[in-house]
């Protein structure tokens, strides 16, 4: 049976990272807020990411994380101001999750458990002034003079403040399936077209990648072209080869080219297998290796700069055999390695996309929501914070901190 209407200072719609930290924020300025989630566990993506390890940010300052966004990543200014990567994680250091820095700059709980992540920001949740609310879906959101009316199938709580941080639609199996959307265009927002950031690619089933399956290969650099040549992005460090084409943090942080592109076919993809060395120096190193050890198999000496399998694929795509002597190479078939070394090519067709992605790109228009508040310029007392917006930002805990910041200012100001 549906409850009567209960009265809120604001109420936040979705229990994530945003929205977790925005019913915190607005708590410790004494406002009472209704924290609805349609989930019946909340901070369900939480628990997931980093491999249910939560890398919650990046070892950089406020700097770093709007240089990682590129031109998109001044919305943020004020929002890091708020809270920033450092001040993040004081946040969690002083409620009991000591935190680790990895050579790559991600920041994780020492635990390794996003678990302990979530149940930090859940014990900060003052429960006088937070009434979370689980398996409480939104079906409608309704606007007068005297604010807002929200409606899930428990009944209708009214509140001066919404903040949206309902997220996009990545994971969808964690409930994110853009509810916020037709929320947001019911009052006049832009939706930027949406689509998957932060995926893993798929090539074709008899591609070479897919014969790398579970090789991962620290140091490599994945280089994105157009039919005409140009580069369009590049990427480099650890690479996955999966059964079904490339992952890994270069992989997916090049994701949103294909993703964004009417036709990937168009689009290629290389890869630099020893990018520290030039071309010229590629061949220069295999004609010595081959010269001193001209009685073993060309596989075995390539073998002593990559995992076999890899040695195999190059050997492969040169079109020499695996039996064929150092000695008997010659000086093209030496560039021909050098250049499978070098830039190696595989067409992409498509990604795992929505499934698999880590983050939504697109979303609310970011110059329509005031960056100073995150309220929308709009509708009064309508509020945005974490996925939902139009940013996305590469791996490394930009994403969270991006969430947890844009929520935190919008909690400062409802």
């Amino acid at each position: 049976m549906p409850s009567r209407s209960q009265q809120y200072d604001a109420i936040v719609i979705g229990a994530g990272a945003a929205g977790l930290m925005t019913a915190i924020s607005a708590a410790a300025q004494n406002r009472n807020v209704l924290l609805l989630e349609k989930n019946s566990k909340p901070g369900a993506k939480i628990l997931m990411s980093g491999g249910t390890r939560c890398n919650i940010t990046q070892n950089t300052d406020i700097h770093g994380i709007i240089a990682a966004y590129g031109k998109p990543g001044r919305f943020l200014h004020s929002a890091l101001a708020a809270l920033g990567p450092e001040q993040l994680i004081d946040f969690f250091n002083e409620r009991g999750v000591p935190t680790k820095c990895e050579p790559s700059g991600k920041v994780f709980p020492q635990s390794d458990r996003a678990q302990d992540v979530l149940h930090a920001l859940l014990e900060s949740l003052d429960q006088t002034r937070i009434d979370l609310k689980l398996k409480h879906a939104v079906t409608s959101i309704k606007a007068d003079s005297a604010g807002f009316s929200i409606t899930t199938d428990n009944g209708t709580s009214t509140a001066p403040h919404v903040v949206i941080t309902s997220g996009g639609k990545s994971f969808p199996g964690c409930g994110t399936t853009g509810d916020g959307y037709p929320w947001s265009t019911h009052f006049g927002h832009r939706i930027v077209p949406t689509r998957p950031a932060l995926v893993p690619l798929v090539t074709s089933t008899d591609a070479w990648p897919t014969q790398l399956q579970g090789i991962t290969l620290p140091d490599i650099e994945l280089i994105v072209r157009n039919s005409a040549g140009k580069q369009l992005g590049a990427q480099r460090g650890s690479t996955l080869f999966t059964h079904f084409g490339i992952s890994g943090p270069t992989a997916m942080n090049l994701s949103g080219i294909f993703t964004a592109a009417s036709n990937t076919a168009k689009l290629q993809l290389e890869i630099n297998f020893l990018p520290k060395l030039s071309l010229v120096q590629k061949k220069q190193q295999l004609a010595t290796l081959f010269r001193r050890t001209p009685k073993k198999q060309a596989l075995t000496v390539l073998g002593q700069l990559l995992p076999q399998r890899v040695a195999e694929v190059l050997l492969d795509q040169s079109d020499i055999t695996h039996i064929q002597k150092s000695g008997e190479v010659s000086k093209q078939q030496t560039l021909l390695i050098a250049n499978s070394l070098h830039q190696l090519s595989v067409i992409i067709e498509r990604t795992l996309g929505y499934k698999k992605a880590e983050v939504t790109a697109g979303g609310v228009a970011l110059d329509e929501v005031n960056s100073s508040t995150m309220q929308s310029k709009l509708q009064p007392g309508l509020f945005f914070a974490g996925e939902i917006l139009d940013l996305d930002g590469p791996i490394g805990g930009y994403n969270f901190q991006a969430a947890f910041s844009t929520g935190y200012l919008a909690g400062l100001n409802i």
